[in-house]
């Protein structure tokens, strides 16, 4: 099974998230406004996040995902930190389902505090849901 983790973080948390989830996987986690964030191969599992930023996502996370299509990803799993709300995941959902890509009903979420970084314990969760998604 191929895994790709994808991600856009301003203030490192998605990042941290998006880092954990690739380490228990043993893949890299690229941010979305890095040249080697695109597939040269299908893959069949796409983690994708990102966080609400003003009511939206940031554009390079919409551009990103404007470039994505059912034939390079054959599944999307989406993660997000923030701390207004989760609503950066239903915005990624509606944005894939759109073009094609099915995407899976859970989802990861931690709600930060400005300024605060994760804990051992949530990167733990992270890491667990990542397995519990490729298997």
């Amino acid at each position: 099974m191929k895994v790709a983790v994808r991600y856009y973080s301003r203030s490192g948390n998605t990042k941290a998230i998006a880092e954990a989830i690739a380490s228990i996987l043993h893949v890299s986690a690229i941010s979305v406004d890095d040249p080697d964030s695109r597939f040269a191969q299908p893959v069949d599992v796409l983690f994708i996040g990102g966080a609400l930023y003003a009511y939206g996502i940031d554009s390079h996370l919409k551009e990103y995902m404007k470039s994505l299509s059912s034939d390079n990803v054959k599944k999307a799993v989406t993660f997000s930190t923030s701390w207004v709300s989760k609503h950066a995941i239903d915005i990624m959902k509606k944005t894939l389902s759109q073009k094609g890509i099915p995407v899976v009903d859970d989802f990861f979420y931690v709600r930060t505090k400005v300024g605060n970084k994760l804990s051992p314990d949530q990167l733990k969760q992270a890491e667990e849901f990542a397995l519990k998604h490729t298997k």
